[in-house]
């Protein structure tokens, strides 16, 4: 009998290639806009979390580039490219 993986389990065989440049990037100044705090519920990988401060802060590293942050907050609040050809994500299914 298979034992069945957790979430954090499977993202942890995902393997993340950093590119020169992070694909999705805070804007200036919008750290503390509230459409920016959606992320922090509906990041599937967990990425965003708020500070003490309640800024809201990124960390790319296991980014699924799947855009839902970008649907969320909006593109005035998030830069949001795909990686270069060879970097972001790379999905092992075990």
């Amino acid at each position: 009998m298979s034992e069945l993986m957790g979430l954090k389990a499977k993202l942890g065989l995902d393997v993340f290639k950093h590119d020169k440049e992070a694909h999705i990037k805070i804007k200036p100044g919008m750290e503390k806009d509230p459409r920016l705090k959606r992320a922090v519920w509906v990041c599937p990988a967990g990425l965003y979390s708020e500070n003490d401060q309640g800024e809201v802060e990124l960390t790319i590293d296991g980014c699924l580039e799947c855009g839902t942050c970008r649907i969320a907050c909006g593109i005035e609040v998030l830069e949001w490219n795909y990686p270069n050809g060879g970097c972001g994500v790379q999905f092992r299914f075990g």
